[in-house]
């Protein structure tokens, strides 16, 4: 085998080789992307499940424990009480600014 041969063999291998490991790189850009959507799906439905919960549990100031134990999440369905609260005074406040 002359020199031009071996020349054509060794571009054609490492052209096989770009391609397979470009194909594999796709494969993997595909997988990583699946497993983006499976991990959204799962915090959507996380927070459709806390979502659920406030409004079952947390919405009004109702304690959802025994008396002298705080309900599992109080203090978070709290502070989200408390952002609601904070919001609508802002927007009372956005409406008196524009005279509504």
């Amino acid at each position: 085998m002359d020199w031009m041969e071996k020349l054509g063999d060794t571009i054609s291998a490492k052209g096989r080789e770009a391609a397979d490991k470009a194909k594999e790189m796709a494969q993997i850009a595909s997988l990583k992307s699946q497993i983006s959507t499976c991990e959204e799906v799962i915090k959507k439905n996380y927070m459709e499940i806390g979502r659920l919960y406030y409004e079952k549990y947390g919405a009004d100031d109702t304690p959802v424990a025994e008396e002298g134990q705080e309900a599992p999440f109080e203090k978070q369905c709290r502070a989200i009480r408390n952002a609601r609260n904070g919001v609508n005074e802002l927007q009372e406040k956005i409406r008196e600014l524009k005279g509504l």
